[in-house]
C-alpha cells in the first residue's frame, strides 16, 4: 500500500530516479499529490515555465563548467593567496592548463574578486599577467576602490589604441554589468566620490551631455543655461527613442544624476552655485515634462538645492556673504561699500531656490538691509514698534513731498530706505481702500435717478444740487487719482522686469486684474453717460428714470458689478502686505497653497455639475415651462387647468434652461434647494422619481464624496506646508523685501504721477545718450574691456617667454610688474601707455 504522506515518496525514492531526470516528476508528486497522473500532464506548462518537459536549455546549462584547477585558482584569488595565485599564473603562461579569465557561477572573474576584496596587490598581480580587464574599471569605481582605479587607468592607457573602444565599451550588451551609457566619470559622479572624479578629470575624462542641454559657458562638463525644449529633435535622439524609449530615458536620467553630483560640480564648474541653481531649475522642468520619472528628477533637484545651500555655511564674514550674493558673471566684481544689487540672490528667487534664500546667513543680511533706516527698531518691544510704524505711516505725504522736492537731500533720503518705503506705500494703500465706501455709496445721491447733463455726475449715478457736485468731485480725487498712481506703478514694473517675469508673480496678476476692472468701470460709466446724453437729446428716455426700469445690460449696472469685484481684489492685496508678519505670513503661504487645491477640485466639480445639469434640464424643461404659465406675471389669460400660483414665479426658473439648472445644482451644495422644487405642474410620478433619483445621486457624488475629498486635499496640503512653513514664509518675505530694495518706485501713489525734477533730469540724460553717443557707463565698460584684454595678453607673454626660456630674471620681474599693475585696477589714462610698453617689452623679449 503506498504511503499516505506525500513526503514519504521522497524518502522511498532512490538516486536512480534523480539521475534518470525524474526530478520534475518527483516535485509534482510532492506539490500536487492528488492531481492527475504525471504522464497525463507532462506536456502542460507549469508555473513560470520552470517545469516543462520540453527540450530547452536552462540558464545553468549555458554556463561554462569550471575545471578543478580553475576552481582552485579562483579560490586562491578569493582568499588573497598571492603566492599560490602567482604560481598558477606562471604555470598558465607556460602550459595554458587553466583559463585565467574564467568566471565563477556568479559571473565574477578573478580580477573582480580582487576588487571586491580591495586587494591591491592581487589586482596588480593579475594585471601584470595580462588578465582581461573588461569592465573591471567600472566595478572598481562602483566599489570606490581608489587605488585600483588608478592602476586600471594606467593599464588602460598602455593597451588602448586610438580609434578603438575602451575595454569596458567592447563588452557585448548581453554580458555587460553596466549599460552602454555608463562611463567611468558618470559612475564616479553617481557615487559622488571626490577622489575618483578628480583622478578622471585630471586624465581628461569628459561627460557626454544630454542633447537638449545648450551650454553657453566655458565649463567643460556642466550646463549653465536654461533648457529651451523638452526633447531633442536630432536624428540620433529620434532613432534612440524609436529603438528603445526606456533605455533612452534612463540614459538621460543617468546623465543628469551625474551632472547633479556635488563633487563633479565643485571640480568642474567655474561657478558652482550658478550651476546648481540652473541645473535644479532644469530638473524641476523635466519633472513636469516626464511624469514617469518625476520622483527621480525631484530627488536630483533636492540634491542640487542642498549643495548650493551647504556652500553658504562656509561663509566666514559678512563681506564674503555680500560678495557671494552680489556676484554677477557679466559685471564688475563687487567691492565693499558699494550698493548691493543682490544679483545672485535675485536669481535664486527667480529659480525658486527656497532653501538657499531661507538660509539664516541670507536672512540676516536681508534683515540688516531692510531695517537700515531705523536703527534699533528690532530691539524695541511690540508696542513701540507699532507706534513707530503708525508715526511713519501718518507722515507719508510729508516724506513723499520732501523726496519729490529734494531727493538727494538729508530730508529726502529716508524715503529711500526699504522699511520706510514699505510703510509709506502700505499707508498709501490703506488710504486708498478707505475711500472705497465713499465712492461706492454716497448717501447724498438719489440712486433712483439717472444723472443729468453735468459730466461729473457719472461718478455717483445722479446729482442733487451743488453740494453733491462738490462731494462727487472729492470722491473722484480720493479714488481715481490713487488708482492712476497704482496703474502707473504697475506699468513701470512691467517695463523694468518684462512680461514673463511679471506674470510669474501671482500678486502681479491680481494687481493687473484689479486695475483692469477699475479701468473698465470708469470706461463703462463714461459710455453710460454719453448713451444717456444721446437718449435725452432725442427724447427717447425721460430725464428721471427709476433704476428698476433700466435695461438689464445697462453699462452703469455692469460698471457697478465690475467695481464691486475690483473692491474684492483690492482688499485681498492686504494679505500680501501682511506677509511680512511672522504670525500671519505662514498662514498666507498655506492659504495660497490651498487655493491651488481648490482650483483643482473645482475643475472636477464643474465636470460633474455640468453632466447632471444636462440630464436634469433635459428631463424637466417641459414641466418648468408649464410651471411658468402658472405665474401671474407670465400669463395674461386665465387658464382653468393651470390656476395662478405666486410661488410658480420662482419655481419655474429652477430647471427652465441649462444655465438655471446649473445654478440650482450649485446652490444645492449649500443646502438651499429642497425636494419641493420637483413638484412641478403636470409632472408624472415616474418623471418626478427619476429626477429626484438623479438629484440624490448628484448630492452623494458632489456633496458627500467630492467635498470630503477637498477637505482631505486641503488637510494634506496644510500638513505638507506646515513641515516647511518657515522656509516657505521666509522665501515669500524675501521676495517682498527685495522688491523694495530697488531704486525705482520710491514715492507711493498718488504722488508717483507727479513729475519730479529727478525724472526730468533722467529724461534729459536719456535724450543725450541717444543723440550724443555712448554714455559714461558704456565708456567705462569699454575701458574695462581694454584692461581685460591687456591682462590676457600679459598672461600669454609670460607663458610664452617662460616656457621657451627666453627671459632673464630682470625681464621676468619687469613682466610680472606690468601684469600686477594691469590687474590691480589701473587708472584709465594709463591704459594706452601701458599697452604700448607691454607690446614693446614683448617684442624685445622675443628678439632674444
Amino acid at each position: 500500500m503506498p504511503p499516505s504522506n506525500p513526503m514519504a515518496s521522497l524518502v522511498l525514492t532512490d538516486s536512480s530516479q534523480l539521475r534518470a531526470g525524474g526530478f520534475e516528476k518527483l516535485t509534482d508528486q510532492i506539490m500536487y499529490p492528488y492531481a492527475e497522473p504525471y504522464e497525463l500532464q507532462k506536456h502542460r506548462h507549469s508555473i513560470h515555465g520552470m517545469m516543462e518537459e520540453e527540450n530547452v536549455i536552462r540558464p545553468h546549462q549555458e554556463m561554462t563548467q569550471l575545471t578543478l584547477d580553475e576552481k582552485k585558482f579562483l579560490l586562491a584569488v578569493e582568499r588573497g593567496d598571492v603566492a599560490s595565485t602567482r604560481r598558477m599564473l606562471q604555470r598558465a603562461q607556460e602550459t595554458e592548463y587553466i583559463n585565467i579569465n574564467c568566471v565563477d557561477p556568479l559571473g565574477r572573474s578573478a580580477l573582480l574578486m580582487a576588487i571586491d576584496n580591495e586587494n591591491l596587490e592581487m589586482v596588480e598581480l593579475l594585471i601584470e599577467h595580462k588578465v582581461e580587464t573588461k569592465d573591471a574599471l567600472l566595478h572598481a569605481i562602483s566599489e570606490e576602490f581608489v587605488e585600483a582605479v588608478e592602476v586600471l587607468l594606467d593599464h588602460e592607457e598602455t593597451i588602448h589604441r586610438p580609434g578603438e573602444p575602451h575595454s569596458w565599451e567592447a563588452l557585448p550588451p548581453d554580458t555587460a554589468t553596466f549599460t552602454p551609457d555608463i562611463t567611468p566619470l558618470i559612475l564616479a559622479a553617481h557615487r559622488d566620490n571626490y577622489e575618483i572624479i578628480k583622478i578622471l578629470l585630471d586624465r581628461g575624462a569628459t561627460l557626454p551631455m544630454p542633447h537638449d542641454v545648450r551650454s553657453q559657458s566655458n565649463a567643460p562638463l556642466l550646463c549653465c543655461c536654461y533648457l529651451r525644449c523638452s526633447r531633442c529633435g536630432c536624428d540620433e535622439c529620434v532613432t534612440s527613442r524609436q529603438e528603445d524609449s526606456l533605455r533612452h530615458s534612463r540614459s538621460r536620467i543617468n546623465a543628469y544624476r551625474a551632472l547633479a553630483s556635488p563633487s563633479l560640480i565643485a571640480l568642474s564648474s567655474k561657478d558652482p552655485i550658478l550651476t546648481a541653481f540652473e541645473l535644479s531649475w532644469e530638473l524641476r522642468r523635466l519633472s513636469f515634462m516626464e511624469h514617469e520619472f518625476k520622483c527621480e528628477y525631484q530627488e536630483l533637484r533636492k540634491q542640487c538645492q542642498d549643495f548650493a545651500t551647504a556652500l553658504l555655511d562656509h561663509t566666514r564674514s559678512s563681506y564674503e556673504l555680500e560678495v557671494l550674493l552680489n556676484h554677477d558673471p557679466t559685471g564688475p566684481a563687487f567691492e565693499h561699500g558699494e550698493r548691493m544689487h543682490l544679483n545672485r540672490l535675485k536669481l535664486a528667487i527667480k529659480l525658486r531656490q527656497k532653501k538657499f534664500v531661507a538660509h539664516p546667513n541670507v536672512q540676516q543680511l536681508l534683515a540688516s538691509i531692510w531695517y537700515e533706516g531705523l536703527p534699533g527698531f528690532r530691539r524695541k518691544n511690540m508696542f513701540l514698534q507699532a507706534v513707530e510704524t503708525v508715526r511713519i505711516g501718518i507722515m507719508f505725504p510729508i516724506f513723499s513731498a520732501m523726496y519729490i522736492l529734494a531727493p538727494h537731500s538729508k530730508v529726502g533720503q529716508p524715503m529711500r530706505k526699504p522699511f520706510i518705503k514699505f510703510i509709506c506705500h502700505s499707508a498709501s494703500y490703506f488710504t486708498f481702500l478707505s475711500a472705497h465706501p465713499g465712492f461706492s455709496k454716497n448717501r447724498n445721491c438719489d440712486l433712483r435717478l439717472v444723472w443729468k447733463r453735468r459730466p461729473e455726475a457719472f461718478l455717483c449715478g445722479s446729482t442733487s444740487g451743488r453740494d453733491h457736485q462738490e462731494r462727487s468731485s472729492t470722491v473722484h480725487h480720493r479714488v481715481v487719482h490713487p488708482r492712476l498712481g497704482l496703474i502707473w506703478s504697475e506699468v513701470k514694473q512691467l517695463w523694468d522686469i518684462g512680461l514673463e517675469e511679471y506674470a510669474n508673480d501671482m500678486w502681479n496678476v491680481i494687481d493687473f486684474v484689479t486695475n483692469s476692472l477699475y479701468v473698465a468701470t470708469v470706461a463703462l460709466r463714461v459710455v453710460a453717460y454719453y448713451q444717456v446724453q444721446k437718449e435725452m437729446a432725442t427724447k427717447t428716455t425721460p430725464s428721471d428714470l427709476p433704476r428698476e426700469e433700466w435695461d438689464t445690460w445697462d453699462p452703469m449696472l455692469i460698471a457697478e458689478g465690475l467695481f464691486s469685484a475690483a473692491n474684492i481684489f483690492s482688499s485681498l492685496k492686504l494679505v500680501y502686505i501682511f506677509s511680512v508678519n511672522p504670525y500671519l505670513g505662514p498662514l498666507q503661504v498655506s492659504l495660497s497653497r490651498m487655493v491651488m487645491d481648490i482650483m483643482k477640485f473645482f475643475f472636477l466639480y464643474v465636470l460633474v455639475l455640468f453632466a447632471f445639469s444636462c440630464g436634469l434640464n433635459q428631463l424637466l424643461w417641459y414641466y418648468a415651462d408649464m410651471e411658468k404659465q402658472r405665474c401671474p406675471n407670465a400669463t395674461t389669460t386665465f387658464d382653468p387647468k393651470n390656476p395662478s400660483d405666486p410661488d410658480a414665479c420662482t419655481v419655474w426658473r429652477r430647471f427652465a434652461n441649462l444655465f438655471e439648472t446649473t445654478q440650482t445644482l450649485f446652490w444645492a451644495v449649500f443646502g438651499l434647494i429642497d425636494l419641493d422644487n420637483f413638484e412641478l405642474a403636470g409632472i408624472k410620478s415616474f418623471t418626478r422619481f427619476w429626477g429626484m433619483l438623479m438629484f440624490g445621486t448628484y448630492s452623494v457624488i458632489n456633496i458627500v464624496v467630492l467635498l470630503n475629498l477637498l477637505i482631505a486635499m486641503m488637510n494634506h496640503s496644510y500638513q505638507l506646508i506646515s513641515e516647511r512653513a518657515d522656509v516657505e514664509w521666509k522665501f515669500a518675505r524675501s521676495k517682498l523685501w527685495i522688491s523694495y530694495f530697488e531704486e525705482g518706485g520710491t514715492v507711493p501713489p498718488p504722488f508717483n504721477i507727479i513729475p519730479t525734477p529727478k525724472s526730468a533730469w533722467y529724461f534729459i540724460q536719456w535724450v543725450n545718450r541717444k543723440l550724443c553717443g555712448r554714455s559714461k557707463a558704456a565708456k567705462k565698460e569699454h575701458m574695462r574691456t581694454i584692461r581685460l584684454s591687456i591682462c590676457m595678453t600679459c598672461f600669454s607673454v609670460i607663458n610664452v617667454t617662460t616656457s621657451s626660456g627666453l627671459i632673464y630674471d630682470k625681464d621676468e620681474i619687469l613682466l610680472h610688474t606690468y601684469y600686477k599693475e594691469v590687474c590691480e585696477n589701473i587708472r584709465t589714462q594709463n591704459v594706452h601707455k601701458l599697452s604700448y610698453n607691454m607690446y614693446l617689452t614683448e617684442y624685445l623679449l622675443l628678439e632674444k
